[in-house]
């Protein structure tokens, strides 16, 4: 049982031959959920409608960093409708990137903080891409009450009484000490396909870091392939090697580290 918590079967880049195709195969692997996760407007709008064709999958809704040039106060709006529908669990992935500056990083700020507003206004997980931003990441998170007592107590503190912010570091690649500051403040991390490469020492000290139930799996689908099978497009089947790559560093069995993320993935975004 393995739980991608973050792909994109709405990548543009397929035609709806190739994710009919991408659908059957992850209905003939190990995987059971898969969360599709948005990037602009028509990507949430299909990963809200993957979600209502494939029981196995759920949509997350947002304007990642690269498009916020492209957003407006209409989007803002139409974002939060689509939130609203059936097994949309999450706003994501939204965020900042210094690393492309594809938008200038005034507005990238601007919209991240609005849809940051809008998961608190509705009381959903948030998925945060970071990209060469940490610093400005982490400043807004505390700035817009993400960590706040009145948003932690929403939720059921975790299972070692830490508080739950439902925010999910997703593709982390900060440093051991940063996501053990997040996880202190109420975080999730989840790791993808680079923690199985082999220049992945910082990578490798956060799985080691943090403690499993803190942590999630994903593909970040198409990209981010994991070995042994880098080269290829990255497809959500492939998470059993980034939770074997887990399993090795924490000294588990891989159906363990695949039952523990499954369910950590599950509890995060409130899929019963």
């Amino acid at each position: 049982m393995l739980f991608d918590s973050h792909t994109h079967i709405n990548n543009e880049t397929y035609n709806d031959k190739e994710r009919e195709k991408l659908a059957r195969d992850i209905e003939n692997s190990n995987v059971s959920y898969v969360m599709d996760v948005g990037f602009d407007l028509e990507s949430s709008l299909m990963a809200c409608n993957h979600a209502q064709k494939y029981d196995w999958c759920y949509a997350a809704v947002g304007f990642h960093p690269h498009y916020a040039k492209n957003m407006g106060e209409e989007d803002l709006v139409l974002l939060k409708g689509l939130a609203k529908k059936p097994k949309v669990q999450a706003i994501g992935e939204i965020g900042l990137d210094y690393y492309r500056n594809l938008s200038d990083p005034e507005i990238q700020r601007h919209w991240f903080r609005k849809q940051i507003q809008l998961a608190l206004e509705l009381s959903m997980p948030i998925v945060i891409h970071d990209r060469d931003a940490n610093h400005d990441v982490m400043q807004i998170l505390k700035e817009e009450g993400v960590f706040s007592k009145a948003r932690t107590d929403q939720f059921p503190r975790q299972s070692d009484g830490l508080p739950d912010a439902r925010l999910l570091m997703h593709c982390y690649s900060g440093s051991r000490e940063m996501a053990e500051q997040y996880v202190k403040l109420g975080a999730t991390i989840s790791i993808a396909g680079p923690v199985t490469y082999k220049n992945a020492r910082k990578l490798v000290e956060v799985a080691q870091a943090i403690p499993i139930e803190h942590l999630l799996i994903e593909t970040d689908a198409p990209y981010l392939t994991p070995e042994p099978l880098r080269g290829r497009p990255n497809k959500s089947p492939y998470v059993e090697h980034v939770a074997r790559k887990i399993a090795e560093i924490k000294g588990l069995t891989y159906e363990e580290t695949a039952r523990i993320t499954c369910e950590n993935a599950k509890r995060f975004f409130n899929i019963r």
